[in-house]
């Protein structure tokens, strides 16, 4: 990982845009542990290991946009230097012109645009990216929420030797979502995100493949039928990765899924 002395040495327009975001804390804020356990694919060696993945996870609003962040442990019980007691994390802070303004969005379905300014850290890779973008969010019935946010995908890791080869400036098109729904006196949702990242090459000059990755959750709300629901989730999120982190190799598996909500 990056010192806090190295993490100082951004460029200061990085150092600026990422200290706008962080001057409010969320004054609505939801806070989740989860627990994954899938039979996964090591990209680089095209191997697969049953891999447990802690993860705890934030998302909230505040007075001029949102926030969302995960923290992800991983461990496919191997050692071949992928996902052995590993750690990756992401967080994606946005301004909301609606908030700014004080005034409704009102773009037929879109109700509202907003800046995002993510960040990208894994801990054995030794990466570091920094996704700054545009998001719109839409109305559409039944939905909690619907974005789709397009960024960039800049690369301010240090490279090789000390971790994965630095890359080109790519660019990212995000969609995530919620949906809730019940079916008799059950309460599920059908939540998560799907992605397209552009191809680019590293500095050694290897061309990585664009990739597609896909991971939605059906979840159902146990907690609901002992009492107060929205506390304790189970089901099954199913990974599809075209192009696992650039290579030829994929995932198109289900993996267990266990949310403790607080």
């Amino acid at each position: 990982m990056r010192s806090l002395r190295q993490i100082l040495r951004w460029p200061a327009g990085i150092a600026a845009a990422c200290s706008t975001f962080l001057f409010c804390l969320p004054a609505q804020a939801q806070m989740d542990f989860a627990l994954q356990y899938g039979n996964l694919t090591n990209p680089f060696l095209g191997s697969k290991h049953w891999t447990t993945i802690l993860t705890l996870q934030h998302a909230g609003a505040w007075q001029y946009g949102s926030t969302f962040f995960f923290l992800d442990y991983l461990d496919d019980g191997g050692t071949d230097g992928f996902n052995d007691k590993d750690f990756y994390g992401e967080w994606y802070p946005t301004l909301s012109f609606g908030k700014l303004s004080g005034k409704q969005i009102n773009l037929g379905v879109i109700n509202d645009i907003g800046l995002i300014a993510g960040v990208n850290v894994g801990g054995d890779a030794n990466v570091f990216k920094f996704l700054p973008g545009v998001r719109l969010s839409w109305s559409l019935p039944g939905f909690l929420f619907l974005n789709t946010d397009l960024t960039l995908y800049k690369d301010y890791s240090s490279g090789v030797p000390n971790g994965a080869p630095a890359t080109d400036t790519g660019w990212v098109l995000d969609v995530n979502w919620h949906y809730p729904f019940t079916l008799g006196s059950q309460s599920f949702g059908i939540g998560g995100h799907a992605e397209y990242t552009s191809a680019v090459d590293d500095e050694l000059n290897n061309a990585l493949n664009g990739w597609i990755l896909a991971q939605p959750q059906l979840t159902w709300d146990l907690s609901a039928i002992v009492g107060e629901g929205n506390h304790f989730l189970v089901g099954v999120e199913w990974q599809y990765w075209r192009n696992k982190l650039g290579t030829d190799n994929h995932d198109n598996v289900p993996q267990l899924l266990v949310v403790w909500r607080f």
